[in-house]
């Protein structure tokens, strides 16, 4: 088979992996394959699969959790087709709402959004949908866009000729050999048969590539999940008010019964476990209260009674892998409410659903890879597993752990702040260039931060909860503004920077991950321990451990990005030496183990020169 790899030779290890991909797709299996950060997996994918599809005519899906990976792909598509003077078109997909033109939508929540835009369409009130129908406009548009384009790049051609992004990107892709999307695309049932309804292509003739697919089992079961608040039936109670439905004592009755739901909820915990019959609604209201919610929308953006028929349709489904639970919350303005919610267990509910030529899931941090075979109902023959080596030379990193600290609730208090401090500080003073600091919380990277502000000896950048695109750019521009004189940037862990972002060669030097980032022991996460203990007899590690290790090593993934690259990461927590938690890193994953850490940072950059930096607030 002819591999068309844009760049100059492939690596072996990208080799083997060119050649398992192969292998797969000529004996329409799945491949699980667990590729390290800088093997160079998207190159490899796509010089692969593309003759292929190209031979078989078939449809490439390439899927990826973050719209920053987008661009990677259609870069790696544009140098293929120019290396090998190939004419095949591309089209680029993110969330509807994001590809937006309308004013005011960014926001409204996705389920809104959509029937927001539906009833837009459908009265003839979106000009950029109308426009579609200017024929000559819309071939220029198209004759423009046809060289592959990255979403952003598209939504402003399309803005040029005031025409539907979404829409120009579904015409593109009727004819596109490559399908470049988010997750979502293709694993919700709702948004997957409309579009492949509209741009002609079926599944069956089609490859599915799951870019950072340890994402995967989260996404599922969130796509799964629905979720009411009594923040949510008050809007609706003022919204039936406002448009004078007749729907005033049904929603009386759901407020009244979240109110009892509430008097199961123990102190301690603020949640507590309910059974469907536990909140009893009429069936018979769901669809004429999505009908008055059509009627709102002709008026306004969103509708909370649709959102309430919404839920109490996903209400009724299956007992079987899902949990039902009541919880206690308060909003920033410390206004009490209620939620329900309605959670999926099982992410293979979804990717059972999926039946393609084949499917590649494929992650720097896909192991153990039986635990997401389990984990994604994928324990079968068609697939095939792989773990490839981390393709950096071992002389260029440094892993340690340093059993000195900790971040165990039980032990958190001002002296073990102090202490991460202590030897965050003297690390990130040694360090010649950038580092970033990832922690499990904002609420203890601020504990921390009081004490570090006044030790360390570099600019600080502060990660903050809810930036926007724009916001989150600019912030990561300017701290790789400073790899020359040596910054350091605080983030958490599950936040905007912990996964998702590029800082090859001189722009990071150094991660710390402090802390371990487990999932609050709540009851969902009690749930999943013992559905997963149910299945296959680990709920301890699949729904608590492994998740925790898995977000620490993509936290760690943010330095060292190419063959090239010379980086430290420092794992500062004791439980990273314990076995049950050690067993989890990668085979290949090779510590120092050491109190000292700050001596082997020395000793490993001792050749590059440290001047002293003014610290600095940002």
């Amino acid at each position: 088979m002819n591999f068309l790899f844009p760049y100059k030779e492939p690596r072996k290890i990208q080799n083997a992996l060119m050649a398992q991909i192969s292998s797969c797709l000529q004996n329409k299996q799945n491949l699980l394959a667990h590729a390290p950060t800088g093997l160079g997996k998207t190159a490899a994918v796509l010089s692969t699969v593309l003759p292929y599809a190209m031979e078989k005519n078939l449809t490439l899906f390439f899927l990826t959790p973050r719209h920053s990976q987008h661009f990677i792909a259609v870069e790696t598509i544009k140098e293929i087709r120019s290396k090998f003077k190939l004419d095949f078109q591309v089209a680029d997909f993110i969330g509807k709402k994001h590809m937006c033109l309308q004013p005011g939508v960014d926001p409204m929540p996705n389920g809104e959004f959509h029937e927001y835009c539906r009833d837009l369409r459908k009265h003839d009130h979106c000009e950029f949908y109308l426009n579609l129908k200017d024929k000559p406009r819309r071939e220029l548009c198209l004759n423009e866009a046809i060289i592959p384009l990255h979403v952003e790049e598209l939504k402003e051609k399309s803005r040029q000729y005031e025409l539907c992004p979404y829409e120009v990107s579904a015409i593109l892709a009727k004819k596109a050999r490559v399908i470049i999307a988010d997750y979502y695309h293709i694993l919700s049932p709702s948004i997957r048969e409309p579009l492949l309804t509209k741009i002609n292509k079926e599944l069956s003739q089609s490859i599915i590539c799951f870019d950072e697919a340890h994402n995967l089992p989260d996404k599922c079961r969130d796509l799964l999940t629905a979720n009411l608040s009594s923040l949510t039936v008050d809007r609706a109670l003022r919204e039936n008010k406002v448009f004078n439905f007749d729907y005033e004592e049904d929603l009386f009755n759901l407020q009244n019964n979240l109110s009892q739901l509430a008097k199961t909820i123990s102190i301690e915990k603020q949640e507590a476990l309910v059974k469907k019959n536990d909140f009893l609604a009429d069936i018979s209201l769901i669809k004429p209260m999505q009908e008055a919610a059509e009627i709102v929308r002709d008026k306004q953006k969103k509708s909370s009674l649709g959102v309430v028929a919404n839920f109490l349709e996903a209400w009724h489904g299956p007992d079987r892998s899902f949990v039902r639970i009541i919880q206690k919350g308060f909003t920033k303005f410390s206004k009490p409410y209620l939620n329900l919610s309605y959670r999926c267990l099982d992410p293979s509910l979804l990717i059972s659903q999926l039946h393609a030529h084949s499917m590649i899931f494929m992650s720097g941090t896909l192991s153990p890879v039986n635990m997401y075979q389990n984990l994604l109902g994928l324990n079968n023959q068609k697939t095939i597993t792989a773990e490839y080596e981390n393709p950096f030379p071992p002389n260029n990193r440094l892993n340690i752990i340093a059993p000195t600290t900790t971040t165990k609730f039980t032990k958190r208090d001002g002296s073990m702040y102090k202490r991460i401090s202590n030897i965050c500080s003297d690390i990130t003073n040694i360090i010649p260039g950038n580092t970033a600091i990832f922690f499990p919380s904002y609420e203890l990277r601020n504990q921390v931060n009081h004490f570090f502000q006044h030790e360390a000896n570099k600019t600080i950048f502060s990660e903050q909860p809810g930036l926007t695109k724009q916001e989150r750019q600019s912030l990561i521009e300017k701290f790789k503004s400073y790899h020359e004189r040596g910054a350091v940037l605080l983030g958490v862990a599950s936040g905007s920077f912990g996964e998702g972002i590029d800082l090859p060669g001189s722009f990071l030097k150094a991660v710390i991950v402090v802390g371990l980032p487990l999932a609050r022991p709540d009851l969902e996460t009690q749930e999943l321990i013992n559905y997963y203990d149910e299945l296959f007899a680990k709920g301890w590690d699949y729904a608590y451990i492994y998740p925790a290790i898995i977000k620490s090593l993509q936290n760690a993934g943010r330095c060292i990005r190419s063959e090239t690259d010379k980086g430290c990461i420092v794992f500062l927590d004791e439980r990273y030496a314990w076995d049950s938690y050690k067993k989890c890193f990668p085979t290949d994953a090779h510590f120092e183990i050491t109190k000292l850490p700050q001596e082997l940072v020395r000793k490993f950059f001792k050749d590059e020169v440290v001047d002293e930096k003014t610290k600095n607030k940002v």
